[in-house]
């Protein structure tokens, strides 16, 4: 049999070997100059990472088209540049029974990543979870909604009515 090393394997894949330092260094450049405060930061702690300690995980998301909460949850998808899949409970009555066999109760939003069910979750909740399970280092910068608030009394009249209701204003 013949034995490959894997500077020979790296070599085939098309992919440079790391060998030196120097390859090290170059590769830790890179991400450096990817740094919010660019190379002129000179700090070595200042190498920049991406904002997920994880591959990308695999998210559905059970939420309603008109609501607080759920709005809070895509903004946190947002705010991390998360791929998800949204599953309209309301648009689709299928994808309500579904959370309900999933989750195991009836209300939304519920969040399930990498298999693992977040029922009657927030935004704010979703974000803490990730972070807590090593999906995500945490961000100071805000998030374009609120995470942790429901819609008023109004809006949850309209959509009885089967309303539209508008731009969605937050409690707080």
């Amino acid at each position: 049999s013949r034995r490959v090393s894997r500077s020979q394997m790296h070599a085939a894949a098309g992919k440079a070997p790391i060998r030196s330092a120097n390859n090290i260094l170059s590769i830790l450049e890179t991400y450096r100059s990817a740094h919010p405060h660019g190379k002129a930061c000179g700090d070595a702690a200042a190498v920049y990472f991406p904002p997920m300690s994880k591959p990308q995980p695999k998210i559905t998301a059970y939420l309603k088209t008109f609501c607080g909460w759920s709005e809070g949850v895509r903004a946190i998808m947002r705010k991390y540049d998360l791929a998800f899949e949204e599953k309209d409970i309301i648009k689709n009555p299928a994808f309500r029974w579904e959370m309900e066999q999933r989750s195991g109760q009836p209300l939304s939003p519920c969040v399930e990543v990498d298999g693992t069910m977040l029922p009657d979750v927030s935004g704010e909740e979703v974000e803490t979870w990730m972070i807590q399970n090593g999906y995500l280092q945490g961000s100071d910068a805000p998030a374009d909604a609120p995470t942790n608030a429901a819609c008023t009394d109004e809006q949850h009249e309209a959509m009885a009515r089967g309303q539209v209701p508008g731009k969605i204003r937050f409690l707080g």
